[in-house]
């Protein structure tokens, strides 16, 4: 009896109020496609030329393997830890761990890398911004929204996500009414800078490769639906659905208008050469108080992606603190809910006051902290779902993965040539890759020096989604 009254008590569980659409606003959120449009696509121009429309291609028949995979696991395993839970289960605690560390880096320090981006963007509307003061306002303002109940959060993220798109339409709509050349011809014929940044010569292969890279961070979200599994109804049937509608509608997103401005572009060395190339194309059409809207429309999702990136990050630290990671006195803190707003509100709160706190931090710095993080992530879940498969702890999967192996190894291709990528890359790649090694390192010796010693680590899975 007296050992059952040490036992911490059950922590409360996360209220079931989210349908599909719900999980796919605040999914689509966290992708946030028209922050990447407008933020990481013109990376893939300068790279690429017109050669990024076969990256996006390529990159999109990555992600759709990888959404399989996501898809199937988290029929299993809708939870709020994520990934952690899914590789706990099926490689065992010391991975499922080391899957956990990654994710904390990732998930802690986005918001921040983001947050400090926005003062640039809306300097054409209001120039001067001061960078670190906008993002810590922002992050505090993002965080006492991700506190309110989880359907008012859809709600806001959903209008959030239709101001976006004003802002993707009008691209859209600039770029092919006047098209300049054929969509056809650069397919068949891509072409990107020459050395000299003033000419154009046919894209490589090795210039592609390195587009769809970038491609594949670019669509990157779409996995953030499990983190929202635990407060939707009918999880395991349903979450695939937000799974791929998300992926397929980011693929739009960021695709169509990549599509509009190279063939609607007058010159394709100035685009190609432009900081900004959306709002370049913008200002020749529509002019300047056009273009002031597009920035402020960008503004918008990044400060989108801020709120549902929050919003993940307190689930992921209810699911660690409930699997019992931190020790009793933190996690009991973790795992509070609000009574009314029935969101886990310490998490939040923890989650928000951590990205204020890394605004202090140059972005150089926060951008080699968080490594490649992603890379490891996608390489364990498709690894999980290849024990999962072997093990027979996925013989019951509401979903299930077509054309198996395919899937997995597909991402498994992709990832190593990535890795081989950032390897080269001396200045920024090679460094992420140390850091996401270092967290691995960090995260195994505290599971062996901490974890472990409290006895056999498990990770927990509501008795309503077993």
């Amino acid at each position: 009896m007296l050992d059952h009254q040490l036992e911490p008590a059950a922590p409360t569980a996360l209220v079931r109020s989210l349908g599909v659409v719900g999980v796919l606003l605040l999914t689509l959120s966290v992708t946030s496609p028209v922050s990447s449009l407008f933020v990481i696509v013109p990376g893939m121009l300068r790279v690429a030329g017109t050669g990024a429309i076969w990256a996006v291609l390529l990159a999109g028949i990555v992600c759709v393997a990888t959404a399989y995979v996501y898809a199937e696991l988290s029929s299993v395993w809708p939870v709020a830890g994520g990934e952690y839970v899914m590789v706990a289960r099926t490689l065992g605690p010391l991975a499922g761990f080391v899957m956990l560390g990654v994710n904390v880096f990732n998930n802690l320090l986005f918001p921040p890398a983001i947050g400090l981006g926005l003062a640039a963007i809306l300097s054409t509307v209001i120039p001067g911004l001061p960078a670190v003061p906008l993002a810590v306002t922002v992050i505090i303002g993002s965080t006492l929204v991700a506190l309110l109940q989880i359907r008012v959060n859809a709600w806001v993220t959903g209008i959030f996500l239709l101001i976006e798109l004003v802002a993707v339409v009008l691209v859209v709509a600039l770029g092919f009414g006047e098209i300049s050349r054929p969509f056809a011809e650069m397919l068949s014929n891509p072409t990107m800078l020459g050395a000299t940044s003033s000419t154009l010569v046919p894209a490589s292969a090795a210039s592609i490769g390195l587009a769809t890279s970038i491609a594949i961070f670019a669509l990157n979200g779409y996995g953030a639906a499990v983190y929202f599994g635990e407060e939707m109804h009918e999880a395991p049937r349903k979450i695939a659905k937000a799974i791929f509608w998300a992926v397929a509608l980011t693929l739009l997103l960021e695709g169509v208008p990549m599509v509009a401005i190279l063939v609607g572009a007058p010159d394709l060395v100035t685009l190609f050469n432009s900081d900004d190339p959306f709002g370049l194309l913008v200002r020749l059409r529509a002019g300047d108080a056009a273009a002031s809207w597009i920035s402020i429309g960008v503004a918008t999702a990044i400060v989108n992606a801020i709120i549902a990136c929050i919003l993940a990050c307190s689930r992921f630290f209810y699911g660690t603190a409930r699997d019992r990671c931190w020790g009793r006195p933190i996690d009991e803190l973790l795992t509070a809910i609000h009574p009314r707003y029935a969101s886990p509100w310490i998490s939040t709160l923890i989650a928000g006051g951590a990205g204020v706190a890394c605004c202090f931090l140059p972005l150089e710095l926060l951008l080699v902290l968080s490594g490649t993080g992603l890379v490891v992530i996608y390489a364990g879940i498709a690894l999980a779902l290849i024990a999962g498969r072997r093990n027979g702890m996925l013989a019951d999967a509401p979903f299930k993965s077509p054309l198996y192996p395919l899937m997995p190894f597909l991402t498994l291709l992709a990832l190593g040539y990535i890795i081989c990528l950032n390897w080269l890359d001396v200045e920024e790649g090679r460094p992420g890759l140390m850091m996401t090694g270092a967290q691995i390192l960090l995260s195994a010796a505290y599971y062996w020096l901490v974890l472990r010693r409290r006895g056999v680590w498990d990770v927990h899975v509501p008795s309503l989604i077993k």
